[in-house]
């Protein structure tokens, strides 16, 4: 379909051994998204991610084709591929920005930095015992949490794990990071909506509990005691491409069965 439009198809070398394709082939996402005009990521929203952050940087917009299950981010369905490539050579598509989210801090006194473009999550290792953090936004204390976890995340990953944590919704044009504990201990202690150009800074307090960091759930990097995790918004952003005629508010609809109802 794509050759009979006279264009060339690449592949990055294990997409091409998994498919098996015999196509041009790079030898990494990220040499691949250098050399291409556009990237189609074929999968849900976990394999999206992950081609987001190996190809950081490049200008080349993706377009997720949903062969997952909710599929927030891979939002053209595989039916509608015909659709989606007779408007991306029609110039008919929805070019989007999206910010990515960085951290960085010291553990043992070695550097450590992680890219994410949904979230950041500061949580409790296996034993299910609560962990004491201390939040600060721009060097001002927030609030210390005595919780599961702490998520911090970027305006599209308001509707991953955020969400089901009892956060908000948030657009994904919006400029914010939004904080969401997990099982906080204290009642009060709620979401909440900062600047996407602040600064967070997460302290871990606890002794003798065991505390991880992860970044759009990737496998954790151990914290230790004392640990300070800085998260801001990243130089990076992700360029996606959506259908003609679609929209964040149609998309929740179809996602989250928001049908309506009568009193």
């Amino acid at each position: 379909m794509i050759r009979t439009a006279g264009r060339t198809v690449m592949a990055d070398a294990a997409t091409a051994k998994m498919a098996g394709l015999t196509v041009p082939v790079h030898g990494t996402m990220s040499e691949l998204a250098d050399d291409v005009d556009l990237l189609m990521v074929f999968g849900g929203d976990g394999t999206f991610l992950r081609v987001a952050r190996e190809t950081a940087g490049s200008t080349a917009p993706l377009i997720g084709i949903n062969i997952g299950a909710l599929g927030f981010l891979t939002d053209v369905q595989t039916h509608q591929l015909p659709l989606a490539l007779e408007q991306i050579w029609a110039g008919k598509t929805i070019l989007e920005t999206r910010p990515m989210i960085e951290a960085d801090g010291e553990v043992r006194d070695i550097k450590v930095s992680a890219l994410a473009l949904n979230d950041f999550v500061i949580t409790r290792g296996a034993a299910p015992r609560l962990i004491d953090l201390e939040v600060s936004v721009d060097d001002q204390v927030f609030t210390r949490y005595r919780c599961d976890g702490i998520i911090v995340c970027s305006p599209t990953g308001s509707t991953a794990y955020s969400l089901a944590a009892g956060g908000a919704i948030v657009h994904p044009a919006a400029e914010v990071l939004e904080l969401t504990p997990i099982c906080p201990h204290t009642l009060s202690n709620r979401s909440v909506i900062i600047s996407l150009d602040s600064i967070v800074a997460v302290k871990v307090l606890s002794q003798r509990v065991q505390t991880i960091l992860t970044a759009d759930g990737q496998p954790p990097i151990p914290l230790e005691p004392g640990n300070v995790i800085r998260i801001r918004r990243s130089r990076y952003s992700v360029r996606l491409l959506h259908l003609a005629g679609s929209s964040f508010y149609a998309t929740l609809r179809a996602k989250l069965g928001w049908i309506g109802g009568h009193v």
